[in-house]
Formats: structure tokens, sequence, C-alpha cells
């Protein structure tokens, strides 16, 4: 899809809490449905019970959350995302050192390949993948490095009938294996050295889990899109090659331009997604500049 079809972040359809007569926490939905510019949460701090709700509740809503103009600390970042429930620890990348759940993922001037730049929901070939992801900007190029959501449970509810029945009843083979398995794409040449010492590749990455295509949301009861190309390495009962027009079938539905926003980074901004709903994919566009982010990942249930 062309960046040119895509809705940005430009705050609308407002909503916030006011606390005597102040506004603390406002929502701008970035488009119905899907993404939210929040401003007014000053997240080095834990929030007050009331507005943290709100927060939630509007995550849930709009799968996306952005927070600009935020001053935090590897800590801070996680103590943030612990609200959101238990975190967890990403197999594939060694962490920052003050923090064992925060992950760096930097991107050189000279580097060629990007981290995240294919269509996914994040790990979602572990047996429980994270419910969220909480992405925190530190330095970004002047133009380019954005990031675009997918709304995988709009785009399931805008298939057929027959379709959402064929594909509720099949299980898929979810495995690290074509990203970071023996022969994988980041075990390539020019992986390692887009990724740098921050890459560690002595895990295993040959594991596999059964998911559904098609997941429940465990909160809303929502139904959305689950499976994705790098991560869902076949179809259970199907080969490879059977499974692959399913996947690029489904991938090319979720990333229509009515289901797609295009998040803007820049300094200081964090951003918290809903993995069991939303799909995302990190431009390569910003060739000869830096782009350092540090990456939390919060913990989820088995997909049902």
């Amino acid at each position: 899809c062309g960046a040119c079809n895509l809705a940005e972040i430009k705050p609308r359809l407002g909503r916030g809490r006011r606390v005597e007569g102040a506004i603390v926490v406002q929502v701008d939905a970035i488009q119905e449905g899907l993404g939210g510019y929040v401003t007014g949460a000053d997240l080095s701090k834990p929030l007050a019970e009331e507005v943290l709700a709100d927060i939630k509740a509007a995550w849930l809503d709009l799968g996306v959350l952005a927070f600009p103009d935020q001053a935090l600390s590897p800590e801070q970042q996680a103590a943030f995302s612990a609200q959101f429930g238990e975190l967890d620890v990403y197999p594939f990348m060694t962490p920052v050192q003050s923090h064992p759940n925060v992950i760096p993922i930097i991107k050189e001037p000279e580097a060629k390949m990007n981290f995240g730049g294919g269509w996914h929901t994040d790990t979602s070939y572990l047996a429980k993948p994270p419910k969220a992801t909480v992405l925190y900007a530190l330095e970004t190029p002047p133009e380019g490095g954005d990031t675009l959501f997918a709304d995988a449970r709009a785009a399931f509810d805008n298939l057929s009938k027959g379709m959402q029945d064929t594909l509720c009843g099949l299980t898929g083979i979810y495995s690290p294996k074509l990203v970071h398995g023996n022969k994988g794409a980041y075990r390539s040449d020019a992986a390692k050295e887009s990724l740098g010492g921050s890459y560690d590749n002595a895990v295993d990455g040959e594991s596999e889990v059964e998911h559904p295509l098609i997941r429940t949301h465990d909160d809303t009861g929502r139904r959305s899109i689950y499976c994705s190309l790098p991560h869902t390495h076949r179809i259970k009962g199907w080969t490879r090659e059977e499974s692959v027009p399913i996947f690029k079938f489904l991938m090319d539905h979720i990333t229509q331009p009515e289901f797609v926003i295009r998040l803007k980074w820049e300094p200081g901004m964090l951003t918290i997604w809903d993995n069991r709903r939303v799909f995302h994919m990190a431009m390569n566009d910003y060739h000869g500049y830096r782009r350092h982010m540090q990456r939390v990942i919060v913990q989820g249930a088995s997909p049902q």
C-alpha cells in the first residue's frame, strides 16, 4: 500500500477525562476505530487509577496509543508497561544493561536491513505471545522510519461469512524459523551486520507451536486474523506451499488502506499496541540516518 493512501496521526474524535475542570488525559482517535494520540499523561511516574483505567479502555478500543513528549529511562518504560501485565523476555535480543525486559532496537546509518520490516504481530510463535508491545523512541531520522499499523479485527469482520467460517476451523503452525531459524532471514551476513551485537545468534529458532489462524481476543471477545507470512510456517495438515497463498491473501486483505494507519515517530514518543488485534511493519526508508528505539513486551495468554 502506498504511503499517500495512509492516514497519519491527526487529532480528531477527541475524548478526555476531566478532573477539577482540567483535562488530565485527552485521547484523539487517528481514524475511526484504530489508533489514538494521547496527551496530558506523564508516563515517568505511576498513573492515577482512574486515568490508567481510561487509558486501558482506550487501548482496547483503538488498538494503538501514542504518547508524545515523554522522557523515560528503561526502568520507567518497564514500570509503565508492567501496569498492563507481566513483562516478558524477548529471546533473540540482548537487553539493555539496566533492565532485563528492555531491548534496544538500533539501525545505524550504514545498515541496510531493519528490524521488524515485514507485516507481523510480535513473537506470535511463542506459546504465550505478548498481548502488548511498548516501543519508545530515543533517536529518529528527520524523515522516514515510520511504523504502519493494520487492524486485523476490522479486516476479519470485512471477510465473507464463508471465508470466516473456513478460517476459524484452521490451526496454524507458528515458528520463528523463517526469521530466526538456521536458514532464517536474520541469520544472513547482512542481517548480522545491520542488527549488530544486540542480536543473539545462539538462541534456537526452530521451535513450533500451534495457534488458531483466527484468534478470539481474551478481553473483548472479538475475533481477528492472526497468521502472518514471517511467523506462521504452515496450516496444520497442509504443506508450506499450500499454505502460503492463504497467508498472502490475508496479508493483502489486512493491509488495504482502509485498515491501515501510519505513525510518524519523534524522539520521546512512546507507543503501545495490542498484538492480539493489530499487525505492524517498520518502514526501512531512512538510509544514512540513525534510528534508536527501546522495546518492552507484555506477556499474554495462549491464543484461542
